[in-house]
């Protein structure tokens, strides 16, 4: 049994998707202790009522769209103080805690704006053309020098067009108004990574990781598919207790990851890549756990019947039929 995951979702992947520092020891440990997902805090449900078509990040993990009411429920397991952000075009971004019991509907008043570089920065953000988002965000940061969410955004758009040099120039740019920023550490790590540095990729994306204080999902997501693509590579060398070490790894940092994407639709990938990894190191019975608990929490998914299947060709494997 054998299959591929869609990779025209790669690019939710690398954007996450769109968090203090694990060591890979404390992880393995945890691993040997509890293979399976852990277990997340009491589910609760918020509705966000806001402007019409506002995009919601839940903790920087985009959550969704509301729709012409102006209403997003957004479901998670994470505990604590939260941050909501929400973002409509022609508005000032607004940004609130949500507080750890806070349930039910929550209001968010958005301002207009006549800021010519938000403006422009926003325009960038919905802009499906790549030259285009580019000058974009150029001229709200020529508009506002220090815009470190307009560099971050050139950054990841100069990367997906193999501008690598350019985009580590926009990191560096944003860095400097804003020093500490998990976001941009971790697309320096994906920079990084497609340039085969695996030395500086690591280290970028620990550093996201410290940065977020532990909480970084596209960080880990990073780490888990450089560790896979690290696993593949020496399989295919006959490395193979090298090859399930690195399925180890990327098997942590994806647990991690879902944990902290906490149902948010990127996750959706990051579950199917976790229980592949688990069914190349043999652990099927794991493999079983992880897609069960995405059809738990994503029973609407039209992945569903796909991981369905899955199950039951691993419970074949399991005992023995074809």
């Amino acid at each position: 049994m054998r299959r591929q995951i869609n990779h025209s979702n790669k690019s939710l992947i690398l954007r996450i998707f769109c968090l203090g520092v694990i060591a890979l020891s404390a992880l393995s440990a945890t691993a040997q202790k509890k293979k399976t997902l852990p277990t997340a805090a009491q589910p609760r449900t918020i509705t966000v009522m806001t402007e019409p078509k506002a995009t919601v990040w839940l903790d920087d993990v985009k959550r969704g769209t509301t729709d012409e009411s102006g209403k997003l429920a957004v479901k998670f397991s994470l505990p604590g103080t939260r941050k909501l952000r929400v973002r409509a075009d022609g508005f000032k971004e607004s940004t609130q805690n949500l507080l750890p019991t806070q349930k039910g509907d929550v209001k968010i008043a958005l301002t207009k704006t006549t800021d010519e570089a938000e403006l422009a920065f926003q325009q960038a953000e919905s802009q499906t053309d790549k030259q285009k988002a580019i000058e974009l965000y150029a001229k709200a940061i020529k508009l506002r020098p220090n815009y470190a969410e307009a560099n971050l955004g050139l950054a990841r758009v100069l990367s997906d067009e193999g501008d690598n040099q350019g985009a580590l120039k926009a990191i560096r740019e944003a860095r400097k108004a804003r020093p500490v920023y998990a976001e941009a550490s971790a697309v320096e790590g994906r920079i990084y990574k497609a340039e085969d540095n695996e030395v500086k990729a690591i280290a970028a994306f620990k550093r996201s990781i410290t940065e977020g204080k532990g909480y970084q999902p596209e960080a880990h997501t990073g780490l888990a598919l450089l560790y896979k693509d690290k696993a593949e590579g020496l399989g295919a060398e006959g490395k193979f207790d090298e090859e399930a070490a690195n399925y180890t790894l990327a098997a942590n940092e994806f647990t991690i990851a879902v944990k902290q994407l906490s149902g948010a639709p990127d996750a959706e990938v990051i579950y199917q890549f976790l229980g592949l990894a688990y069914e190349k190191m043999k652990k099927y019975k794991d493999a079983i756990a992880v897609y069960e608990e995405f059809l738990r929490v994503f029973p609407d998914s039209n992945e569903a019947t796909a991981v369905r299947s899955f199950i039951v060709q691993l419970k074949k494997q399991m005992n023995g039929e074809q």
